[in-house]
């Protein structure tokens, strides 16, 4: 067994009491104790670890009680009040639920949730949108972007001809006039906003005008900052792009799944189609089912429903606004103590530290900061001379830990036990000393179900 399974696996069980019987999973526990002891250290894990993962949450005890329901159970496929199963009137109006907030939240003209996943719904947007060899454009996976944005080892990038866009290596932004002038040159049929290691809001008003003009569709990616667009802490781009696409986990704190929101009809003549104003979201909905999914997972949908009613509270609004603060808080605390911020900051809930600087890699931190319990990944940053596989930088979200109750004064103590074990990677000795106080944190702010 190597260090970081031993500690990973064994230790908590050393700094916290071991807890009895879980009361939540008395069935599991009965029929597959195997699994539910495996399910159980997973737990202890969590309850002892700080999760700084940027893509993910804690979803609400609510949310995976939906998930977890008998509807699971239900076989729907198809859409509401056009099911090819029967017994679907029920399954019908919790659809329409989860489709009706999600368009009510965000502002949408439709909605599609049956999407399982985020990749999958994006998948359906360039079937709905593009044919294979069709020209798109999106930040690269090395500056922030995600897999599906045209990326080489990708479907996107083998199955349509990806013209990528970049940050401006000095600033870690977006350059739109540089944007501009490549769209102008190439001429996509589609453009890419959003991604999965970009810490800067977005200007979808500059997006939204460069794709008008050289007639492309502008996607909205919003899969990790569904959260904060539904809690306003990050500006909407539903009215401005022509789709938006999204997971329901991350910032928005629901079960694993996606979901898609676009106009009903096309809001302009493109360049690529002689038919004006054609029917958007019927071409969403059929990439969706029957082109690439069956029965859709009607427990995932429930849970994402409950997950946006929890998002329309006033409480939601007031997470949104503290995990944005959290993370420029931790941003600020880290520059403190010496390390450098890809673009200096953020406007969102994740952060990328810059070790291009230092001796050792993205990879070698981040394992050594799960020893520690400290939970990251190592990331590619722009400019970044190291292979993927090991890189020169750490991603960091606040999402999770806000969802515990942390402030700004744990955002600076986790700064310090970063710095505590980067500054020391050597030392194994060390590193168990911040295992331990990173556990005793834990402790006093409990995730939703872990206790």
């Amino acid at each position: 067994m190597n260090d970081l399974s031993r500690i990973t696996q064994e230790e908590p069980r050393l700094i916290v009491e071991k807890k009895k019987s879980d009361a939540r999973m008395p069935h599991v526990e009965d029929v597959d104790p195997e699994l539910y002891t495996l399910i159980d250290r997973q737990r202890e894990f969590e309850r002892t670890t700080l999760k700084l993962i940027a893509s993910e949450n804690f979803a609400s005890e609510a949310v995976m009680e939906a998930t977890g329901s008998i509807l699971g159970n239900k076989y729907a496929e198809g859409y509401p009040g056009a099911r090819y199963y029967e017994g679907n009137e029920i399954i019908d109006e919790i659809e329409e639920l989860a489709r009706t907030r999600a368009k009510r939240i965000f502002g949408a003209e439709h909605a599609n949730v049956q999407p399982y996943s985020g990749s999958p719904a994006n998948l359906a947007v360039y079937r709905a949108l593009l044919k294979p060899g069709d020209k798109v454009m999106g930040l690269p996976v090395t500056e922030g972007g995600h897999l599906t944005h045209g990326w080489p080892v990708n479907f996107s990038g083998t199955d349509y001809v990806s013209t990528p866009y970049s940050v401006n290596i000095q600033t870690g932004r977006v350059d739109y006039d540089a944007l501009r002038m490549l769209a102008r040159r190439e001429q996509p049929r589609l453009i890419w906003v959003g991604g999965t290691a970009y810490p800067r809001a977005w200007d979808f008003a500059a997006a939204a005008s460069i794709a008008h003009e050289v007639g492309a569709y502008l996607v909205a990616d919003i899969a990790h900052i569904a959260g904060l667009v539904a809690g306003g802490a990050h500006p909407n781009p539903t009215a401005l792009a022509d789709v938006v696409s999204s997971t329901s986990h991350k910032t928005l704190r629901g079960p694993r799944g996606g979901f898609i929101m676009c106009k009903v009809l096309d809001r302009y003549q493109s360049r690529y189609h002689a038919e004006t104003r054609r029917n958007l979201a019927q071409r969403i909905d059929r990439a969706v089912f029957p082109t690439l999914q069956g029965g859709p997972h009607i427990n995932a949908i429930a849970g994402l429903a409950v997950a946006l009613h929890e998002a329309e509270s006033d409480a939601f609004k007031t997470y949104a606004a503290a995990v944005v603060a959290n993370a420029r808080t931790l941003g600020d605390a880290l520059k403190g103590h010496g390390y450098r911020l890809v673009s200096g900051g953020t406007d969102t809930h994740l952060l990328l530290l810059d070790l291009r600087d230092e001796t050792f890699s993205g990879k070698v931190a981040a394992q050594a900061l799960a020893r520690a319990g400290i939970i990251a990944n190592f990331n590619m940053v722009p400019g970044d001379l190291r292979k993927p596989a090991v890189t020169s930088g750490i991603r960091l979200g606040s999402a999770a830990v806000t969802t515990r109750g942390m402030g700004a004064g744990e955002m600076s103590l986790i700064a310090g036990l970063m710095h505590r074990v980067l500054s020391n990677l050597e030392s194994e000795t060390s590193i168990s000393s911040v295992r331990k106080d990173v556990a005793e944190l834990c402790v006093g702010f409990p995730a939703p179900g872990y206790d």
